[in-house]
């Protein structure tokens, strides 16, 4: 099963307007609980036991959250970005060390709300032998992954300007899936990501689906929200007020 996470933590969260001026996008709250705590909870019940979460937009707030709250019981650890805010993919590279042993580690974004079966995707993760596999689904998305018949990476898709980036070779036949901001990958994965600095985990998929297993665990029934404005903070704090009744 999971037993380590990295939260992605590291967003300036300008979409947010006034609630990110004084504040790290992980710590505004939802419903009355910060973002962040809401995930860290959840990954808790989940059987996760250790934490790596990126910082970089007021990163000491977060860090002395996670203090105050005693890490919630858990093995909490930084990876400080403050001078260099990374991206998803160089966020990875810069923690490699945690990066290790041999069970899979879940990479969840810190401002993303789910409720999708965290053992289902280490279930279906197991069951193909990926070494990355990615939480999609069939939702609105200007942004998409594109997937072969068995669920292999084979592209990616700017849906509203038509571009269009191939593994390998133009595809006619393929699944359009949005990507969740959650994935799991093996610990040697991303030992093997050939770039540095800052830059998008999706142009490293890119590079290395062709000889690496990156799969996408497709689920449509899950609750799903992306908290980056505050339209869609109410609508994630709607469901919470509901799913509490």
């Amino acid at each position: 099963m999971i037993k380590k996470a990295m939260l992605l933590a590291a967003g300036t969260g300008t979409r947010l307007g006034h609630l990110t001026l004084d504040k790290p996008k992980a710590l505004v709250e939802i419903a009355g609980m910060a973002m962040l705590q809401r995930l860290i909870e959840r990954l808790k019940k989940a059987g996760i036991e250790q934490v790596l979460i990126n910082v970089h937009h007021h990163a000491k707030q977060i860090k002395q959250y996670i203090d105050v709250h005693e890490g919630f019981g858990l093995d909490i650890s930084f990876s400080d970005e403050s001078n260099q805010l990374l991206d998803t993919g160089g966020a990875l590279v810069a923690a490699r060390e945690f990066f290790a042993g041999k069970h899979p580690i879940l990479i969840h974004n810190a401002d993303i709300l789910t409720d999708v079966n965290l053992y289902d995707l280490w279930q279906f993760h197991t069951q193909h032998q990926a070494e990355a596999t990615l939480y999609v689904s069939r939702r609105n998305s200007g942004r998409a992954l594109l997937f072969d018949d068995e669920k292999q990476l084979t592209g990616w898709a700017n849906l509203n300007t038509k571009t269009y980036r191939w593994v390998e070779g133009e595809q006619i036949q393929y699944q359009t899936l949005a990507y969740n901001g959650v994935w799991l990958t093996e610990p040697n994965f991303v030992q093997q990501i050939p770039f540095s600095g800052k830059f998008s985990i999706i142009d490293a998929w890119l590079a290395m689906a062709l000889k690496h297993k990156i799969v996408g665990f497709e689920n449509n029934s899950a609750h799903w929200f992306d908290m980056g404005t505050p339209e869609k903070i109410a609508d994630a704090e709607e469901f919470l007020k509901q799913d509490s009744q």
